[in-house]
């Protein structure tokens, strides 16, 4: 499998052993929950912070948008839980992942919930934390570098710049249960800030549509984003009036990121064949 070299503890970050130590949580006892950022999928965006939790955790409840290279990251006798979801189809409820979380750390175990991207950014991070500190279990959020932050580094384009874009917002393209957006489209319609939406595929059609309506032109530049970060990265620019018709011709794999303003047409390579994207890079397991 593809991915950058890494390589275990303190040797992958350039510190001491003892810089990533810290005493387990004594098994007896209550355990804790750390609701951990992966970031986009580059091993080398997670924290240090996070690294060293990954570490020691005793389990890691992961999502599916957490990528092999970051797993790569996890000790091999740690145990791993996937509760992922794709549009349509969550075979662990939401629910069920709250209360899994709360039953493994009552049992005294130091849990990573480890989630692509930052836990806070259309993460269900904030339902997750007020499951586990509800049940009076010690929880902290560790932040990751998310979508928007890893697409613009990876294609080498600031998500603000003096004279084109003085704001960012994030926003979801996509609704629970699929209802309709419900979007503020005159506060988004802006073209002096940068809009990343999350989860649009679906509704990129409507979501351009609206924007146009609302005052936005027509022909911002519209870049669309899927595995940021990643070697299966793939990326298509569009303007905002095209965006949609161009996804259809050439489909991303979900969960697509658009990037909405004057600075997505300072990206690089955005024709980039994907089949030799960063070439040395390869991947070596943990463990």
């Amino acid at each position: 499998m593809a991915g950058k070299t890494v390589t275990n503890g303190a040797a992958r970050c350039g510190l001491n052993g003892a810089a990533l130590d810290r005493p387990q949580q004594g098994k007896t006892g209550m355990g804790r929950v750390d609701l951990i950022g992966a970031g986009p999928g580059d091993p080398e965006l997670l924290t240090l912070r996070a690294l060293r939790l990954l570490q020691q955790a005793d389990v890691v409840v992961h999502d599916r948008l957490v990528s092999a290279e970051v797993m790569a990251c996890v000790p091999a006798h740690v145990r791993r839980i996937p509760v992922g979801k794709a549009a349509g189809f969550h075979p662990v409820p939401q629910e069920q992942i709250n209360a899994l979380l709360v039953e493994l750390a009552r049992s005294g175990l130091t849990v990573a919930r480890l989630k692509g991207g930052d836990p806070t950014i259309f993460g269900r991070g904030g339902e997750e934390f007020e499951a586990v500190t509800h049940a009076g279990i010690p929880c902290d959020y560790i932040p990751g570098i998310t979508a928007a932050q890893g697409a613009a580094a990876s294609a080498r384009f600031p998500l603000t710049h003096r004279g084109l874009a003085t704001g960012l917002r994030h926003v979801t393209g996509h609704r629970a249960r699929d209802a309709a957006l419900d979007l503020d489209w005159a506060s988004l319609a802006d073209p002096q800030t940068t809009l990343a939406v999350y989860m649009g595929a679906a509704n990129v059609a409507e979501i351009a549509r609206e924007l146009i309506r609302h005052g936005m032109p027509s022909d911002l530049p519209v870049l669309a984003v899927s595995q940021a970060s990643t070697p299966q990265e793939k990326r298509l620019l569009a303007t905002l009036k095209d965006i949609a018709a161009a996804l259809a011709r050439k489909p991303l794999p979900t969960p697509v990121l658009f990037i909405i303003g004057h600075v997505a047409a300072m990206a690089d390579d955005c024709d980039l064949p994907h089949e030799s994207y960063r070439p040395e890079w390869r991947l070596v397991a943990h463990g």
